[in-house]
């Protein structure tokens, strides 16, 4: 029973979440969306480039979301929060939805400025690695539909890869096919267990030899 509850939960939270990314502007530049179960309510936190669009002038945008959520979703009490993303190019959500934007607006035909440009915006930014895959049956080409836009240094294994580094996947679907797109960044304030911080050996300080007084 407690593990059907489980199921239940998590499935009503990835439909509120999907809720959020069609209703939401992708001009608000929305990054992750976290739901939380707490004993006023559910408290949903969303992260946002530009908040003023999801929030809206005097707060009615947030309210018509608000009212949706706790109609359609059955929520007592949500609690929206919205957060602004400091750097923007730092967040995995953020540049998987600037791409499918850019794909809407100019299609496939420039995939690769596209993917190489975002690219270099993160790792300008601060990252420590960065990897952009973008494939599908949209994708043009004779032989490879997916391609890889990678710089730096990337963990794909292990609790640092797991708990760490931000990943994200999209999709925008065009004429010419669906196009899936995943970004991962390493943030640089990651910690990496084999990374060492070398401290500078402390100069000894060259003591003063009295004089001797003359006879």
């Amino acid at each position: 029973m407690i593990e059907r509850e489980f199921i239940k939960e998590k499935s009503k939270h990835l439909k509120i979440k999907e809720y959020l990314i069609t209703i939401i502007p992708r001009t608000a530049g929305m990054g992750k969306v976290s739901i939380e179960k707490t004993p006023l309510g559910e408290r949903i936190t969303i992260e946002a480039v530009r908040p003023s669009i999801i929030i809206g002038r005097g707060g009615k945008s947030i309210a018509e979301i608000t009212t949706t959520l706790r109609i359609k979703f059955g929520l007592e009490n949500p609690q929206i929060e919205v957060r602004e993303i400091a750097v923007p190019a730092l967040n995995a959500a953020v540049m998987a939805n600037k791409i499918a934007f850019e794909l809407e607006r100019f299609g496939t035909a420039r995939f690769k400025a596209i993917g190489y440009k975002t690219l270099q915006n993160i790792i300008q930014a601060g990252a420590l690695g960065a990897e952009i895959k973008i494939g599908g049956r949209g994708v043009p080409g004779q032989r490879a539909q997916s391609w890889r836009f990678a710089a730096g240094y990337m963990k794909k294994c292990g609790q640092v890869a797991l708990e760490q580094v931000d990943k994200a996947t999209t999709g925008v679907n065009l004429h010419s096919g669906t196009v899936g797109v995943c970004v991962m960044i390493m943030p640089p304030t990651i910690k990496l267990p084999d990374r060492l911080t070398l401290k500078p050996i402390a100069q000894a300080v060259p003591q003063a030899v009295p004089v001797e007084a003359k006879k």
